[in-house]
Protein backbone atom coordinates (compact mmCIF):
# COMPACT_ATOMS: atom_id res chain seq x y z
CA UNK A 1 0.00 0.00 0.00
CA UNK A 2 3.02 2.29 -0.19
CA UNK A 3 1.97 3.78 -3.53
CA UNK A 4 -1.59 4.26 -2.27
CA UNK A 5 -0.35 6.01 0.85
CA UNK A 6 1.92 8.31 -1.15
CA UNK A 7 -0.92 9.29 -3.47
CA UNK A 8 -3.30 9.95 -0.56
CA UNK A 9 -0.70 12.03 1.27
CA UNK A 10 -0.25 14.14 -1.85
CA UNK A 11 -4.00 14.64 -2.30
CA UNK A 12 -4.66 15.62 1.31
CA UNK A 13 -1.58 17.83 1.42
CA UNK A 14 -2.83 19.77 -1.59
CA UNK A 15 -6.30 20.08 -0.06
CA UNK A 16 -5.06 21.52 3.23
CA UNK A 17 -6.77 21.19 6.58
CA UNK A 18 -6.76 18.04 8.71
CA UNK A 19 -7.44 14.63 7.19
CA UNK A 20 -7.84 11.23 8.78
CA UNK A 21 -7.69 8.33 6.33
CA UNK A 22 -7.63 4.61 7.02
CA UNK A 23 -7.77 1.92 4.33
CA UNK A 24 -7.99 -1.78 5.20
CA UNK A 25 -7.86 -4.61 2.66
CA UNK A 26 -10.34 -7.12 4.07
CA UNK A 27 -8.66 -9.97 2.14
CA UNK A 28 -4.99 -9.46 2.98
CA UNK A 29 -5.48 -7.55 6.23
CA UNK A 30 -3.04 -4.93 4.95
CA UNK A 31 -3.75 -1.46 6.28
CA UNK A 32 -2.62 2.11 5.73
CA UNK A 33 -3.52 4.99 7.98
CA UNK A 34 -2.95 8.73 7.94
CA UNK A 35 -3.76 10.56 11.19
CA UNK A 36 -5.84 7.52 12.09
CA UNK A 37 -6.09 8.37 15.79
CA UNK A 38 -7.02 12.04 15.28
CA UNK A 39 -10.51 12.73 16.72
CA UNK A 40 -13.04 14.41 14.45
CA UNK A 41 -16.60 15.59 14.95
CA UNK A 42 -18.34 12.37 13.93
CA UNK A 43 -21.17 14.14 12.06
CA UNK A 44 -23.43 11.47 10.55
CA UNK A 45 -20.81 8.71 10.52
CA UNK A 46 -22.05 8.02 14.07
CA UNK A 47 -25.27 6.73 12.49
CA UNK A 48 -23.54 3.48 11.50
CA UNK A 49 -22.88 2.40 15.12
CA UNK A 50 -26.43 3.54 15.94
CA UNK A 51 -27.62 1.14 13.23
CA UNK A 52 -25.44 -1.58 14.74
CA UNK A 53 -26.94 -0.87 18.18
CA UNK A 54 -30.44 -1.22 16.72
CA UNK A 55 -29.60 -4.60 15.19
CA UNK A 56 -28.04 -5.69 18.49
CA UNK A 57 -31.26 -4.72 20.29
CA UNK A 58 -33.25 -6.75 17.74
CA UNK A 59 -30.96 -9.75 18.29
CA UNK A 60 -31.45 -9.41 22.06
CA UNK A 61 -35.23 -9.29 21.68
CA UNK A 62 -35.56 -5.68 22.85
CA UNK A 63 -36.80 -4.40 19.47
CA UNK A 64 -38.31 -5.89 16.33
CA UNK A 65 -37.44 -4.63 12.86
CA UNK A 66 -41.15 -4.67 12.03
CA UNK A 67 -42.36 -2.82 15.13
CA UNK A 68 -43.65 0.70 14.49
CA UNK A 69 -42.64 3.91 16.24
CA UNK A 70 -44.81 7.00 16.02
CA UNK A 71 -43.17 10.26 15.02
CA UNK A 72 -44.25 13.08 17.33
CA UNK A 73 -44.05 16.78 16.61
CA UNK A 74 -41.16 17.21 19.06
CA UNK A 75 -39.25 14.41 17.30
CA UNK A 76 -38.89 16.55 14.18
CA UNK A 77 -35.26 17.55 13.67
CA UNK A 78 -33.73 19.96 11.19
CA UNK A 79 -31.01 19.16 8.72
CA UNK A 80 -31.00 16.23 6.34
CA UNK A 81 -33.86 13.82 5.75
CA UNK A 82 -37.50 13.82 4.73
CA UNK A 83 -39.29 12.89 7.96
CA UNK A 84 -39.37 16.49 9.16
CA UNK A 85 -41.66 17.20 6.21
CA UNK A 86 -44.17 14.46 7.11
CA UNK A 87 -47.30 14.80 9.21
CA UNK A 88 -46.73 14.18 12.95
CA UNK A 89 -48.32 10.91 13.99
CA UNK A 90 -46.95 8.87 11.10
CA UNK A 91 -45.59 5.54 12.34
CA UNK A 92 -42.63 3.84 10.68
CA UNK A 93 -41.06 0.47 11.34
CA UNK A 94 -37.68 0.22 13.03
CA UNK A 95 -36.29 -1.13 9.75
CA UNK A 96 -37.64 1.89 7.85
CA UNK A 97 -36.15 4.28 10.41
CA UNK A 98 -32.76 2.58 10.11
CA UNK A 99 -32.96 2.77 6.32
CA UNK A 100 -33.83 6.48 6.32
CA UNK A 101 -31.11 7.19 8.89
CA UNK A 102 -28.47 5.57 6.68
CA UNK A 103 -29.42 6.21 3.05
CA UNK A 104 -30.85 9.73 3.50
CA UNK A 105 -29.04 10.59 6.74
CA UNK A 106 -32.44 11.47 8.21
CA UNK A 107 -31.91 13.26 11.53
CA UNK A 108 -35.49 12.78 12.71
CA UNK A 109 -35.31 9.02 12.13
CA UNK A 110 -31.94 8.96 13.90
CA UNK A 111 -33.18 10.74 17.00
CA UNK A 112 -36.26 8.50 17.17
CA UNK A 113 -33.94 5.48 17.18
CA UNK A 114 -31.72 7.06 19.83
CA UNK A 115 -34.80 7.49 22.04
CA UNK A 116 -35.85 3.89 21.42
CA UNK A 117 -32.38 2.47 22.12
CA UNK A 118 -31.08 4.76 24.84
CA UNK A 119 -27.63 6.32 25.06
CA UNK A 120 -26.24 3.46 27.17
CA UNK A 121 -27.10 0.85 24.54
CA UNK A 122 -25.39 2.87 21.81
CA UNK A 123 -22.31 3.49 23.94
CA UNK A 124 -22.14 -0.23 24.74
CA UNK A 125 -22.29 -1.06 21.04
CA UNK A 126 -19.50 1.41 20.28
CA UNK A 127 -17.38 -0.38 22.89
CA UNK A 128 -18.35 -3.85 21.63
CA UNK A 129 -17.34 -2.90 18.10
CA UNK A 130 -13.89 -2.00 19.44
CA UNK A 131 -14.19 1.72 18.75
CA UNK A 132 -12.12 2.73 21.77
CA UNK A 133 -11.63 6.37 20.74
CA UNK A 134 -15.20 7.10 19.65
CA UNK A 135 -17.52 9.11 21.90
CA UNK A 136 -21.31 9.24 21.68
CA UNK A 137 -23.13 11.68 23.96
CA UNK A 138 -26.14 13.23 22.27
CA UNK A 139 -28.71 13.29 19.49
CA UNK A 140 -27.72 14.52 16.06
CA UNK A 141 -28.23 18.11 14.96
CA UNK A 142 -27.09 19.53 18.31
CA UNK A 143 -24.06 21.75 18.85
CA UNK A 144 -22.42 21.27 22.22
CA UNK A 145 -20.53 24.09 23.91
CA UNK A 146 -17.74 21.89 25.28
CA UNK A 147 -15.48 19.64 23.17
CA UNK A 148 -15.90 16.77 25.65
CA UNK A 149 -19.63 16.88 24.97
CA UNK A 150 -19.38 16.32 21.22
CA UNK A 151 -19.84 13.07 19.35
CA UNK A 152 -16.38 12.21 18.01
CA UNK A 153 -14.78 9.45 15.95
CA UNK A 154 -11.40 8.56 14.47
CA UNK A 155 -10.58 7.10 11.07
CA UNK A 156 -9.08 4.02 12.73
CA UNK A 157 -12.25 3.45 14.76
CA UNK A 158 -14.47 3.79 11.70
CA UNK A 159 -12.23 1.30 9.90
CA UNK A 160 -12.54 -1.16 12.80
CA UNK A 161 -16.33 -0.83 12.65
CA UNK A 162 -16.45 -1.35 8.88
CA UNK A 163 -14.10 -4.31 9.14
CA UNK A 164 -16.35 -5.97 11.73
CA UNK A 165 -19.33 -5.55 9.40
CA UNK A 166 -17.37 -6.70 6.35
CA UNK A 167 -16.09 -9.79 8.15
CA UNK A 168 -19.57 -10.59 9.46
CA UNK A 169 -18.17 -10.73 12.99
CA UNK A 170 -20.64 -8.41 14.78
CA UNK A 171 -23.86 -10.04 16.09
CA UNK A 172 -24.07 -12.52 13.18
CA UNK A 173 -23.09 -12.80 9.56
CA UNK A 174 -26.74 -12.39 8.57
CA UNK A 175 -27.12 -9.18 10.60
CA UNK A 176 -23.94 -7.76 9.04
CA UNK A 177 -25.25 -8.63 5.58
CA UNK A 178 -28.49 -6.78 6.34
CA UNK A 179 -26.58 -3.69 7.45
CA UNK A 180 -24.26 -3.79 4.43
CA UNK A 181 -27.27 -4.11 2.11
CA UNK A 182 -28.81 -0.98 3.65
CA UNK A 183 -25.56 0.95 3.22
CA UNK A 184 -25.32 -0.12 -0.44
CA UNK A 185 -28.51 1.87 -1.05
CA UNK A 186 -26.85 5.11 0.07
CA UNK A 187 -28.28 8.12 -1.77
CA UNK A 188 -25.33 10.48 -1.21
CA UNK A 189 -22.76 9.49 -3.82
CA UNK A 190 -20.78 12.72 -4.22
CA UNK A 191 -17.78 11.54 -2.19
CA UNK A 192 -15.89 8.24 -2.46
CA UNK A 193 -17.64 6.92 -5.61
CA UNK A 194 -17.76 10.19 -7.55
CA UNK A 195 -14.67 9.50 -9.68
CA UNK A 196 -15.12 5.74 -10.07
CA UNK A 197 -15.89 4.28 -13.50
CA UNK A 198 -19.51 3.66 -14.41
CA UNK A 199 -20.79 0.71 -12.40
CA UNK A 200 -23.53 -0.22 -14.88
CA UNK A 201 -24.33 -3.90 -14.68
CA UNK A 202 -24.94 -4.28 -18.42
CA UNK A 203 -26.89 -7.38 -19.50
CA UNK A 204 -29.03 -9.20 -16.96
CA UNK A 205 -26.88 -11.41 -14.76
CA UNK A 206 -23.67 -9.43 -15.18
CA UNK A 207 -22.33 -8.11 -11.90
CA UNK A 208 -21.56 -4.38 -11.65
CA UNK A 209 -17.96 -3.19 -11.88
CA UNK A 210 -18.10 -2.13 -8.24
CA UNK A 211 -20.42 -1.66 -5.28
CA UNK A 212 -20.05 0.65 -2.31
CA UNK A 213 -21.68 0.33 1.10
CA UNK A 214 -21.06 3.73 2.63
CA UNK A 215 -22.17 6.49 4.97
CA UNK A 216 -21.41 10.17 4.54
CA UNK A 217 -21.34 12.94 7.12
CA UNK A 218 -21.07 16.71 7.05
CA UNK A 219 -21.41 19.77 9.24
CA UNK A 220 -19.73 23.17 8.98
CA UNK A 221 -16.11 22.62 7.96
CA UNK A 222 -16.53 18.84 8.06
CA UNK A 223 -16.84 16.37 5.17
CA UNK A 224 -16.63 12.61 5.76
CA UNK A 225 -17.24 9.42 3.83
CA UNK A 226 -16.70 5.88 5.08
CA UNK A 227 -17.60 2.58 3.52
CA UNK A 228 -16.62 -0.76 2.04
CA UNK A 229 -15.74 -0.79 -1.65
CA UNK A 230 -16.34 -4.07 -3.48
CA UNK A 231 -14.50 -4.47 -6.79
CA UNK A 232 -12.33 -6.96 -8.66
CA UNK A 233 -13.36 -9.75 -6.31
CA UNK A 234 -12.04 -7.85 -3.29
CA UNK A 235 -13.41 -5.76 -0.44
CA UNK A 236 -11.61 -2.74 1.01
CA UNK A 237 -12.80 -0.64 3.95
CA UNK A 238 -12.00 3.04 3.44
CA UNK A 239 -12.62 5.93 5.81
CA UNK A 240 -11.94 9.55 4.94
CA UNK A 241 -12.54 12.21 7.60
CA UNK A 242 -11.79 15.88 6.98
CA UNK A 243 -11.79 19.16 8.86
CA UNK A 244 -11.28 22.53 7.15
CA UNK A 245 -10.32 20.86 3.89
CA UNK A 246 -11.48 23.79 1.76
CA UNK A 247 -15.00 24.47 0.56
CA UNK A 248 -17.47 21.57 0.70
CA UNK A 249 -17.00 20.95 -3.02
CA UNK A 250 -13.20 21.04 -2.67
CA UNK A 251 -13.24 18.60 0.25
CA UNK A 252 -15.61 16.28 -1.61
CA UNK A 253 -13.34 16.40 -4.66
CA UNK A 254 -10.44 15.24 -2.51
CA UNK A 255 -12.55 12.45 -1.00
CA UNK A 256 -13.57 11.39 -4.52
CA UNK A 257 -9.93 11.35 -5.62
CA UNK A 258 -9.07 9.14 -2.65
CA UNK A 259 -11.88 6.79 -3.65
CA UNK A 260 -10.40 6.66 -7.16
CA UNK A 261 -6.96 5.82 -5.77
CA UNK A 262 -8.39 3.01 -3.62
CA UNK A 263 -10.14 1.59 -6.69
CA UNK A 264 -6.88 1.72 -8.64
CA UNK A 265 -5.16 -0.09 -5.78
CA UNK A 266 -7.80 -2.83 -6.01
CA UNK A 267 -7.29 -3.11 -9.77
CA UNK A 268 -3.55 -3.64 -9.22
CA UNK A 269 -4.27 -6.61 -6.92
CA UNK A 270 -5.89 -8.68 -9.70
Amino acid sequence: MLELRSNIEQLTGQAGGMWGVTVTDLHSGEKMTLNGSEPFNSASIIKVPIMAAAFAAVYDGELALGSRIECRLDDMAGGSGIMRHLTPGVALTVNDLITLMIIQSDNTATNMLIDALGTNRIQATVAELGMTNTRFYHKVGLMMAQPEGRNTITADDAAIMLTRLGEGSFISRHACQQMIDIMKNQQYRNGLPQQLPAAGAGPVGILPEWELANKTGWVDGIQHDAGILYAKGRAVAVTVLSRNGGTPSEALACIAAIGREVYRYMCRQE
